[in-house]
Formats: structure tokens, C-alpha cells, sequence
């Protein structure tokens, strides 16, 4: 009876165990097709599962080996077994207790283009010899296309910007190299000024976002606005636009001119009118001027009426006679060939007219003629 159970006991925790022990238990999942940037670094995703419960990591050892080689190992815990060309370049960044197989490449050269294949062994200890159960799992082997150039960086959309306003502008990049982000800059604003975050795309692509805000000036306005993306091993790349900053919406630029040119029609009308009104005086002076002589002008005329009617008092006579001494006449009473006693003043050599004093006028006209020619 004892016998049975014993059989029963070992029939039972080989039915417990044989799980761990069976190769077709153990699964990983690793990215099939990746891109890496020559001279920077890539991540190689990986996870596996296993059955029964979780081992602790010192009975764990990762492996990654060239799919056609086993030998040709790209990593192992032991330094001494990586072949040359790949020592000091890779390192596990997950934990393999957390059932993390991840695997780092730095210095990426044209040549590591894989395949990779992961590779777990169980380490265990039977009658203190250390013996350990392999799982490769070929079928899931990560291959590399190399980029010798990176990617420019792309801005996210694009608003207005206006002066005086926050202005929001979005820059990102993708890579694979998730263990040492691209640096992003901008030619503008501080380290206070821009918000970094890096969101895992899926497959191995991460993005880093960089998001800058300022208040543009006027200043700003046709000026271009540059972020660059600087990766891991020295390469870099940029992207440039030109940012428009609108105006604040204000009618200055209308109230202005418009008050500018009120002004200066009111200074303009002030000015006219002041104008109207001294011309207009001077219309009135001149007004009353020729209204005087026009007086002065009736009067005369009514003492040369009165005049005509009766004798003149002598200073009218010499007054009326200077008036018309003044106007040329015609000389009708002296005419000679050579018009020397013309009294009209022309010829320097005539006598000088007979002055009313000297000779008295008389008031027939026509008598005096005839005694002239007598």
C-alpha cells in the first residue's frame, strides 16, 4: 500500500513539473523588422512566458545568437564568449525575472543587421553539478534596416499666431533607441518654455514630442522657427517654417489716420475761416472806400454843374483848370509845322501855356478864337 502511494506521489509531481522542463511551453515574442540610425543605438524588444510560477533571475541566463549560428553570440552574460565585433555594444536592459529580454546595440555599424535570436537557458543543480535546459526560439529573430541618415522632425499643425497671445508648436521625431532619447531644440525660447514627452508607438518606435510655447512679438513676424533633433552618437536633423504673427485685433491702425485727418480739416477749416473773415473786413474798408469817392465824385460833379450856371470864384477856376491842365489836348489854337508852341509839353524848346492868372478866361469861347485870328 505504501508502495502504491509512493507511486501515485511521483506520478503526480511529474505531472507538475514536466511543464517547466518542455520546450514547447517556453514562448518569446521580439519584433521581427526594425530600422536603426548608423553610428546611434536600437532596442530590440522582447518578452517570453513559461509555465508554473515565477523563477527568480539567478536561475536564469539570456542569450542572443545569429539565427543560422548559435555560436555567433551578440550577447551573453559572459563577456568573454561575445564575438568581437559586438563586445562592449549590447546589454540586456530588461530583467529576465520580469520575464524582460530586451536587448541595447550602441554604435550601430552597417553590418549588424542580424538576424537576432533570443535564447534562455534554466539553470539548475543536480548532485552539485550545475546542468541547465536550453529554449531558443528561432522562429521569433528581430532584423535590422540600417538608416545612415535620421529623419527630419515633423511640426504637429500649425495655427495663426497672433502678437501678444500664447502661441502653442508641437515638434517630434520617431526612433528606436528608447534607452537614450533624441534631444529636441528650438532657436527660440528656454528650457522653461518647452514640455518633452516620449509615447511608444508599437514595435520598437518611440516618438519624443517637444512643445514650445511663447507670445510672439511683432518682431517675430517672417521669421523662421527651427527645431532640431539631435540623437544618440552625435547625428542630428532639422526642420524650419515661417512663422506670420497677425496683429492684435485692435482699430488702431484705423482710428489714427482717421483721427489725423479730422484734425487737420479742422485745423483747415479754422484756418479758412479766419481768412473769410479778414478778407471780408478788408472787402468792407475797401466798400466804404470807393463809397467815399463816390461821394467825393457827386460833389464835384454838382459844383461843375453849379459852375456852368454862373461865375466861378477864382480858386474853383484855378482848381478846375489844374484838373484839366493835366489831360493832353489837342492844339487848336497855335498850330505850326513844327509844333514848337504846342501846349501839350512835348518839346522841351516850347513856352510854357499862358497861366489863368496872367491872361483872364473868358466865357466866349468862340469870341476869343476870332480875335485870335484877327
Amino acid at each position: 500500500m505504501d508502495h502504491k502511494r509512493k507511486i501515485m506521489m511521483c506520478l503526480t509531481l511529474a505531472a507538475v513539473f514536466s511543464p517547466v522542463f518542455g520546450k514547447e511551453d517556453w514562448k518569446a515574442t521580439v519584433v521581427k523588422n526594425i530600422e536603426a540610425l548608423v553610428g546611434s543605438c536600437v532596442v530590440l524588444p522582447c518578452t517570453f512566458t513559461h509555465p508554473g510560477t515565477q523563477l527568480s533571475n539567478s536561475r536564469l541566463r539570456g542569450i542572443w545568437h545569429r539565427k543560422d549560428n548559435w555560436n555567433e553570440i551578440f550577447y551573453h552574460e559572459d563577456n568573454t564568449k561575445i564575438q568581437d565585433s559586438f563586445k562592449g555594444r549590447t546589454k540586456l536592459l530588461g530583467h529576465l525575472d520580469d520575464d524582460n529580454c530586451t536587448l541595447e546595440i550602441v554604435d550601430v555599424k552597417d553590418h549588424d543587421n542580424g538576424p537576432f535570436c533570443f535564447r534562455i537557458e534554466l539553470v539548475k543543480k543536480d548532485d552539485n553539478k550545475p546542468t541547465s535546459d536550453k529554449f531558443s526560439f528561432v522562429e521569433e529573430c528581430a532584423e535590422i534596416k540600417m538608416l545612415h541618415d535620421p529623419r527630419k522632425p515633423k511640426f504637429g499643425p500649425l495655427k495663426s499666431a497672433v502678437e501678444g497671445k500664447p502661441y502653442t508648436v508641437t515638434c517630434s521625431i520617431r526612433h528606436t533607441c528608447s534607452s537614450h532619447w533624441p534631444e529636441i531644440t528650438w532657436n527660440r525660447g528656454s528650457k522653461d518654455d518647452i514640455i518633452e514627452v516620449h509615447k511608444d508607438i508599437n514595435g520598437g518606435i518611440w516618438e519624443t514630442e517637444s512643445i514650445l510655447v511663447f507670445i510672439p512679438e511683432e518682431k517675430d513676424d517672417h521669421t523662421d522657427l527651427t527645431c532640431t533633433a539631435k540623437f544618440h552618437g552625435g547625428k542630428s536633423s532639422s526642420t524650419a517654417f515661417m512663422l506670420n504673427v497677425k496683429r492684435t485685433e485692435n482699430y488702431n491702425h484705423i482710428i489714427i489716420p482717421v483721427v489725423a485727418v479730422a484734425a487737420t480739416a479742422v485745423i483747415f477749416g479754422l484756418v479758412c475761416v479766419l481768412m473769410v473773415k479778414k478778407y471780408k473786413k478788408r472787402i468792407q474798408e475797401l466798400q466804404s472806400q470807393d463809397g467815399s469817392m463816390w461821394n467825393r465824385m457827386s460833389r464835384l460833379s454838382r459844383r461843375l454843374r453849379s459852375g456852368a450856371s454862373g461865375p466861378a470864384r477864382p480858386d474853383q477856376r484855378r482848381s478846375i483848370w489844374s484838373r484839366f491842365s493835366r489831360r493832353p489836348q489837342r492844339n487848336e489854337f497855335n498850330q505850326s509845322p513844327n509844333n514848337a508852341t504846342s501846349c501839350s509839353g512835348q518839346t522841351a524848346s516850347k513856352p510854357r501855356c499862358p497861366s489863368p492868372k496872367s491872361q483872364p478866361k473868358s466865357f466866349n469861347y468862340k469870341k476869343d478864337i476870332d480875335d485870335n485870328d484877327a
